[in-house]
């Protein structure tokens, strides 16, 4: 069978390939969009990350294709109804980073909390050793709303114990047991807005939960609440959280991910591939017209809360594992 994996870089190359052992493997730093189709022409696999938009037309482009492999739990960046009518199946890792994605979302939390960039910026930018504009809070004795408690929720609530958080949950299937054991209680959606001084976002994007996150909750949200957001972009609608930030109901925010993220790098990727391409400083005042990213309250970080050493060796091994898989007849972590 011919694999063709995109948006793979080169130390990546060299640990699949020793994992997928003799097939005929290509592999591609690019993502795949629909102007590079021809390079997977004849693939019957393909493996993409989550840049790669696997739409209808690429499909089609592709006659050969059996097998989409996607390097990440989420699989919304692909047609995945679409390629089931064709008959071509799709797997995801669906499982990976749980403790790494949980600590990143404490990281974001701890950098507003305690303002930890803010006084290395100002430390490093103007020798600056005054502290009366840095003053943070505690997280112990605060109440973290988790939302959405599958394996990194879980994680996440964990470590919110660890800081002495007063924790509640909200979550289409509540796991009773758990919460028993870790002292924690589930509530509605609302409740839990409502009652959280942070909110932690790890729920998987749906059609259903687009902006789960909107205007009309964000008015019931504790004034002063921080939120996290290490899941999807699209389940916090953009102009609502501007406007939470700005009303100070929402005090700070950390995200991981944001609203229309894949148009984002693609204005990074015409600026840095276009001939006589603008130095550097011409980003910034691309970010800078992004109102978010230009907010001192928002930490804003290139959707790395997976990327630890551990979740890359967990992505890759099942990443193989999905296409040998497939290959001896015994396809695994299907999504359709």
């Amino acid at each position: 069978m011919k694999i063709v994996l995109f948006e793979v870089p080169k130390i990546e190359q060299e640990i699949l390939t020793r994992m997928v052992g003799d097939a005929d493997v290509s592999f591609l730093e690019e993502k795949l969009t629909e102007e590079n189709t021809e390079k997977a022409l004849n693939a019957e696999i393909i493996s993409v990350f989550i840049n790669s938009e696997i739409n209808k037309n690429i499909i089609d482009a592709l006659p050969s294709l059996k097998l989409i492999v996607t390097r990440s739990v989420g699989f919304d960046h692909i047609d995945v109804n679409y390629c089931k009518e064709k008959g071509i199946k799709v797997s995801n890792v669906p499982a990976y980073g749980s403790h790494t994605v949980a600590e990143f979302a404490f990281a974001l939390l701890l950098n507003l909390s305690r303002k930890t960039y803010d006084a290395y910026h100002k430390l490093r930018e103007g020798a600056d050793f005054s502290i009366f504009d840095l003053q943070g809070f505690d997280l112990f004795g605060k109440t973290i709303g988790v939302i959405g408690v599958g394996k990194i929720g879980k994680n996440t609530v964990k470590i919110a114990k660890g800081f002495g958080m007063n924790v509640i949950a909200y979550d289409l299937y509540p796991d009773l047991n758990f919460a028993k054991e870790n002292n924690f209680v589930y509530k509605t959606l609302n409740e839990v807005l409502s009652e959280s001084d942070v909110i932690s976002l790890h729920a998987p994007y749906t059609k259903e939960n687009h902006h789960l996150i909107n205007k009309e909750n964000i008015s019931l949200m504790k004034k002063g609440v921080y939120l996290i957001n290490t899941a999807r972009g699209e389940l916090i609608d953009t102009d609502a959280l501007i406007w939470g930030l700005k009303e100070k109901i929402i005090a700070g925010a950390g995200l991981d991910v944001m609203e229309g993220e894949r148009e984002l790098k693609d204005e990074f990727e015409i600026l840095a591939y276009a001939d006589n391409a603008k130095k550097i400083e011409d980003y910034k005042i691309l970010l800078e017209d992004r109102v978010l990213i230009d907010m001192p309250n928002v930490i804003v970080t290139p959707h790395v809360a997976f990327y630890s050493k551990e979740a890359e060796e967990g992505i890759l091994k099942t990443t193989a594992e999905n296409i040998t898989a497939f290959m001896t007849g015994n396809p695994q972590n299907l999504v359709n």
